[in-house]
């Protein structure tokens, strides 16, 4: 089976990944996609969106590209440690406009980390978030820690400092990428580019039989089972 590699310069927009809300929500561990459609549209009562889309809806149909899944990560990291999306939101603004970058939060932490560290103290001073305030100024080493936890398995491009691909588990499943560029950026064993989600429904139509699908799709066994478990690791 053939690598599917995209080159970005491509109009289709797929080459910058393609998602489905219940899609990066399950790739991302969150429970509630309506938290993702919120990060990305804004609230109802005018709150605006967290997230600069790389795509527009379509159909009111609400898709992240790469990017946004990186963007939506760290928001979910800072979220679980208790900052508000006010804070994120007015971060991300800031961030947007004093960094020249439409996807900050998608941004290297060892290009970024500094300037990003200023932009959370002056939204944390602006809106008196004493709890983001803390979190970067008593806790600072927590905050690198927050932000070298969010860059394990990623990597960046070293132009732009923008992700451009992402390992999701490198200790369990090192085989298995995200990559806009390989699958249309659905997970996928890295040097066949075939998607994990194909490898698990053969698996099942199979009746668990390794070996077949291995042969089928010329995977090594044990990339094969790398892919089940991952798929059967994901919340349904």
């Amino acid at each position: 089976m053939g690598v599917v590699r995209l080159q970005r310069t491509e109009v289709d927009p797929v080459a910058g990944g393609f998602y489905t809300v219940q899609e990066a929500a399950r790739l991302l561990n969150i429970q509630g996609s309506q938290k993702i459609t919120g990060w990305l549209k804004g609230w109802r009562g005018g709150s605006a969106p967290v997230i600069q889309r790389q795509y527009a809806p379509i159909e009111r149909v609400q898709e992240l590209g790469f990017w946004d899944l990186m963007e939506a990560r760290f928001v979910h990291h800072f979220r679980e440690q208790g900052v508000s999306l006010q804070s994120l939101r007015r971060a991300a603004e800031t961030a947007r406009a004093e960094l020249k970058q439409d996807h900050p939060f998608a941004t290297s932490n060892v290009k970024f980390l500094t300037d990003r560290k200023e932009v959370f103290l002056k939204t944390a001073k602006d809106l008196r978030d004493n709890m983001l305030l803390n979190l970067v100024t008593k806790q600072f080493a927590m905050y690198e820690v927050l932000e070298e936890v969010l860059a394990k398995g990623v990597e960046f491009d070293p132009s732009s400092g923008l992700a451009s691909r992402w390992t999701p588990k490198p200790k369990e499943f090192p085989a298995i990428v995200v990559d806009p560029l390989v699958a249309y950026g659905q997970p996928a064993i890295d040097r066949e580019g075939v998607p994990t989600d194909a490898l698990y429904a053969a698996w099942k139509a199979e009746g668990g039989n390794i070996r077949a699908v291995s042969d089928w799709y010329e995977v090594d066994e044990a990339l094969v089972r790398q892919a089940v478990e991952f798929e059967i690791g994901l919340p349904n």
